[in-house]
């Protein structure tokens, strides 16, 4: 079943204000309220992002990652083990030393 792209920006809406809500009352981001919020809203968000794809074939402009996606693109190292961090610009000029 199709859900419709109004419905759903109203549920992602409504979403966003609750999370605000309970931040605001909360202030600490591992209280409870504010863990369902988050969940609710992502939830949401994807509820949202979908609809609006099957309906129109558009995404929104948003990337969304986890909290396991991010902890995985930390240090990448490329084949050789080494990190991409241990580059400087020069030994990318061309110069074979």
């Amino acid at each position: 079943m199709a859900t419709d792209p109004r419905a759903a920006l109203d549920r992602l809406v409504a979403a966003f204000e609750a999370h605000l809500e309970a931040a605001r009352i909360n202030r600490d981001p591992d209280a409870e309220p504010v863990l369902t919020t988050a969940g609710t809203l992502a939830d949401a968000f994807d509820t949202y992002d979908d609809a609006l794809f099957t309906a129109y074939g558009v995404d929104t402009p948003f990337d969304v990652y986890d909290d396991e996606e991010e902890d995985d693109d930390e240090g990448d190292e490329d084949e050789d083990g080494d990190s991409d961090e241990d580059y400087d610009d020069e030994d990318f000029d061309g110069d074979e030393a």
